[in-house]
């Protein structure tokens, strides 16, 4: 077969098994990804993720990943929602889970997609393959970029012409030596959406992000109490956060996702805040079965969702939120003693609190308390 024609029926496959978008690129260092990796470093700007620093080198360059691998095939699925999400946080009482992270984790839906594929290809054509989603030091924006799939916007997200911003990327390496596409052109022009409206000045620049004031990174990554100064920039975004990518003005080609394993449970679109709150581990663990919010575990969860609830200023919440006073988490107790304080005047806020932690210990509590006071 013609190089022309192995492309084609890759991408026809590719097609078949559910990706929306196809490109190949050479497994090379894409053009400007160390660099910029680099600075992002350099910077902190990576904040508790450690992992990001320790496997740069192979994250930085293909080839020192795999050095066999000749070729990459960078593939997308659209799971762009129906609907503008920035619309559930008008609605105080509940919370907001990221579009991504509202069914099935993607994950695990994408690499069996993957692996499938690459068998497929593999017994077509031979060759070696290694599959990546998102668990492994690849850097996929980059290299999809490199691949035409789209550029990486002024939000260091990826954005398609086609699908707008709501792409999940995996990639196969494979040692056939296949003809690249064209890389994809920065099509941003002037516009600031994406900047403009990040609740925590999360871009330093454009083409710059500092994941330490990012939402997603604070509310999923960030392990300990969250910092006064972000919290009510939170608002009630209890995992994750949309408002970067929603704001594209590609949205307007996006498509809803034709996979069903995006599309949003009923139950986690914009469930009460009452209710997420008395979760104890086993019903969080039973609520969020194959969703990736349950990576992140019932405390910090819990944490999040008072958060939500502090910013509510719904008094009827506080009630909810009282329960969580003798938690067995100090994470969660100082986060109840901070919603409470605005839930509550403060005379009834100080009563409440010392019935419940008037011998509490620990540092962070007690800062809650005082900061509440």
């Amino acid at each position: 077969m013609q190089p022309a024609d192995i492309l084609n029926v890759i991408r026809a496959r590719a097609r078949e098994e559910g990706f929306d978008a196809i490109g190949f690129a050479r497994a090379e260092r894409p053009d400007g990804a160390a660099e910029g990796l680099t600075q992002f470093l350099d910077a902190g700007h990576e904040g508790e993720m450690a992992w990001m620093r320790t496997t740069a080198e192979r994250r930085a360059d293909p080839s020192a990943l795999w050095p066999d691998a000749k070729s990459i095939i960078a593939l997308g699925v659209n799971y762009g929602p129906d609907g503008d999400p920035l619309e559930a946080l008008k609605q105080r009482e509940r919370g907001v889970v990221s579009v991504y992270a509202q069914n099935k984790d993607y994950h695990d839906v994408v690499k069996g997609k993957l692996k499938r594929l690459a068998g497929w290809i593999v017994a077509r054509y031979g060759g070696d393959v290694k599959v990546f989603v998102d668990t492994a030091p690849v850097m996929e924006k980059p290299l999809a970029a490199a691949a035409g799939l789209g550029w990486q916007g002024k939000h260091t997200n990826l954005v398609s012409r086609e699908y707008g911003s709501w792409l999940f990327l995996g990639s196969i390496f494979t040692t056939l030596d296949i003809q690249p596409d064209a890389p994809a052109q920065d099509s941003c022009g002037t516009c600031s959406r994406c900047l403009d409206i990040c609740p925590t000045q999360a871009f330093p620049a454009p083409y710059q992000i500092d994941a330490r004031r990012c939402i997603s990174y604070l509310t999923i990554e960030h392990k300990g109490h969250i910092p006064r100064e972000f919290r009510e920039a939170i608002g009630n975004r209890i995992y994750g956060c949309d408002d970067c990518l929603s704001v594209c003005p590609w949205n307007k080609f996006a498509q809803t996702s034709r996979e069903a394993a995006f599309h949003p449970r009923a139950e986690l679109t914009a469930p009460l805040l009452k209710e997420l709150v008395e979760l104890d581990d086993a019903a969080f663990r039973e609520f969020f079965r194959g969703s990736p919010v349950k990576r992140i575990g019932r405390d910090r969860f819990i944490r999040n969702v008072l958060i939500a609830i502090g910013n509510s200023r719904e008094p009827s919440l506080a009630h909810a939120v009282e329960s969580r006073l003798t938690d067995a988490s100090p994470l969660v107790r100082g986060m109840a003693v901070w919603a409470l304080s605005r839930l509550m005047p403060t005379n009834e806020f100080t009563t409440r609190v010392k019935i419940h932690a008037l011998n509490e210990t620990e540092p962070d509590v007690l800062s809650e308390w005082n900061a509440g006071v």
